[in-house]
């Protein structure tokens, strides 16, 4: 599988990888310095788990602002791998590669286990009529990496952000004096942009349908009321949120299609166990 880089990822990465390696290294690594200037060394990564590749680009960006050190990959990001299989192998000056060893797998075991976790979801609803989606409920300041990863994975990203989409939630329409209200302001203020709005019932669904926005999230319905809703036929997407894991996931009535919104995606996140070995 080959998954294409968007846009929005390949913006962040320097930035990302530039303040991970100044908060690591600061005044300078002290305990690279024991080892001599002119060392060359070859070094592996593997994984000691189950897992889905995803960092490579980060990793490659580590070594690349280090210098001094080329990396062979030997995996492609989104591949499923197995324990003990070797990612890349790297070659060139010791003390960048052991400057560079903990930020570089901060990375990989961060990305690999979120895009773990999305390929788990994705293999749920395998066959059904259910596209998982992720949130914003990400580690600030790595969004961008952990909405890659989801995609190396197998699931879809939500909207990226506040700027890209409206998503006119409870407080919203609190704030705005109503559903109808909401989405007729946010037509009026950036009608290119797509309009999600969340609905807490029947009601509220039916409201929301008649102006037809983009998608409308259901928040914690009942199966009854997913019953019911899946039958509005006013509404081209409609966004289950709550209520629904791992395990239930697949049980989303059949006459029509969903979308999955799931948080455990990027904040229930176990990092992959990695190891980087020294070859000489």
């Amino acid at each position: 599988m080959t998954i294409t880089l968007p846009d929005y990822v390949r913006d962040d990465i320097q930035r990302n990888v530039s303040f991970a390696l100044e908060e690591d290294i600061r005044s300078g690594d002290i305990t690279a310095q024991l080892i001599d200037a002119d060392s060359e060394t070859t070094a592996t990564i593997i994984t000691r788990e189950d897992a889905v590749m995803c960092g490579i680009p980060w990793a490659d960006e580590v070594f690349r602002q280090l210098g001094d050190v080329q990396i062979e990959w030997h995996v492609q990001d989104g591949n499923r791998l197995t324990a003990d299989t070797t990612l890349c192998t790297l070659r060139g000056n010791t003390r960048q590669i052991l400057t560079g060893e903990r930020t570089a797998l901060n990375f990989l075991q961060t990305l690999m286990g979120t895009a773990t976790t999305a390929r788990r979801y994705a293999d749920a609803v395998e066959g059904t009529n259910v596209t998982i989606l992720d949130t914003r409920k990400t580690l600030p300041g790595l969004r961008a990496g952990q909405k890659y990863a989801v995609l190396c994975g197998g699931c879809q990203n939500h909207r990226i952000g506040l700027y890209d989409a409206f998503l006119i939630k409870e407080n919203h329409v609190a704030a705005c004096g109503g559903i109808t209200a909401a989405i007729e302001r946010a037509r009026a203020l950036a009608p290119e942009k797509k309009i999600i709005v969340e609905v807490e019932t029947l009601e509220e669904l039916e409201e929301a349908a008649r102006l037809k926005p983009d998608q409308i999230m259901l928040d914690n319905f009942s199966a009854e009321m997913l019953h019911n809703a899946g039958n509005t036929t006013d509404v081209a997407a409609l966004e289950v949120s709550g209520n629904l894991t791992l395990e239930n996931a697949n049980c989303l009535p059949d006459n029509r299609s969903w979308f999955l919104s799931s948080g455990a995606l990027t904040k229930h996140v176990i990092a992959t166990d990695l190891s980087l070995r020294l070859q000489s």
